[in-house]
């Protein structure tokens, strides 16, 4: 059952088109990653579909209600956790908990029991007492985390929700969000964490306001053109711009410590790739043929002039 449905939604701010002609569809249940780099329309498809904002153009449905005319019982059914959730600091974990189920009028025995559930659920209450201020980043997640499903909504949209967060506790969050999936929670999120967007059911890759693909991980993956060839060279960004020069058919890009060459051609980039490496003075360390992630793709479609959609 479809729990999101947009169709041709667009957002114009005068000259600028944050969000363009837009069309997806989120099934209950289903964890659904919005992955583009900053400024792609990400926080602006969320503020649409949580109806804190009206579209330009284009219709859109949450949980059966229409963003536009029904926004007021769109609010009844959803969380929502900006990239700044509004927690307060001066407030300690337990109030500012309160403060929102006073907000959604939760109450009596549900109330406690909610409440009691979500501190055992994100590992707050042994921290009920401390002031958000001086929670760690994790934590702070886990509390916004806490004050948008204090209703039990039904949909939760997450912006952006792990930014800046460190390793163990984006996992922790992920924990959480897997959680709420088997309890039927139809989940949608934003990020520009590539990696982090494989654990969604379904992603779409958004850029320029423009819906570039959608689908599972692995069926975004199957859109990848060409092979690609791992190369791991001493002094990385250098090996990254010999190989930019002399592998010129070929798409080169630098991800960490390791270059990544997208070819048609794999003997022949192998060759070519270890020439540039002994010419420029540079030591290969390794060159293997692996699978492409969704950062190779992403950045595959968009140097392919992807502004196209591919539904």
């Amino acid at each position: 059952m479809e729990t999101i449905r947009a169709e041709e939604l667009t957002k114009r701010f005068g000259e600028l088109t944050a969000v363009d002609r837009l069309s997806l569809a989120v099934e209950e249940g289903e964890i659904f990653g919005l992955v583009g780099p900053d400024g792609a329309g990400k926080t602006t498809t969320m503020r649409l579909l949580t109806a804190i904002m009206d579209p330009t153009s284009g219709e859109a449905h949450v949980a059966g209600y229409h963003i536009a005319r029904e926004a007021e019982s769109i609010q009844d059914v959803i969380g929502y956790m900006s990239q700044r959730f509004g927690l307060y600091p001066d407030l300690t974990v337990m109030e500012n908990i309160n403060f929102y189920a006073d907000i959604y009028g939760v109450v009596g025995a549900q109330r406690r029991e909610r409440i009691d559930r979500l501190l055992a659920f994100s590992n707050l209450g042994p921290f009920k007492r401390r002031l958000a201020g001086d929670l760690s980043g994790g934590m702070k997640q886990k509390l916004g985390l806490t004050c948008a499903l204090v209703h039990t909504p039904r949909v939760l949209f997450l912006d952006e929700p792990t930014s800046g967060v460190d390793p163990v506790s984006r996992r922790d969050f992920w924990r959480i969000l897997y959680q709420l999936v088997r309890e039927k929670v139809t989940i949608f999120l934003s990020t520009t964490y590539l990696d982090e967007a494989e654990r969604c059911s379904r992603v779409g890759l958004i850029n320029r306001g423009r819906l570039l693909t959608c689908g599972t991980p692995d069926e975004v993956k199957r859109l990848m053109r060409g092979t690609i060839l791992e190369v791991r060279a001493s002094m990385p960004r250098r090996a990254a711009v010999a190989l930019r020069e002399k592998l010129k058919e070929d798409s080169v890009g630098l991800f960490g410590d390791r270059v990544h060459v997208v070819t048609a051609d794999c003997e022949r980039a192998q060759k070519d790739a270890a020439a540039a490496l002994s010419e420029g003075g540079l030591e290969l360390i390794d060159m293997r043929v692996v699978e492409p992630s969704l950062e190779d793709v992403f950045v595959s479609v968009l140097a392919e002039g992807g502004e196209e959609r591919r539904n």
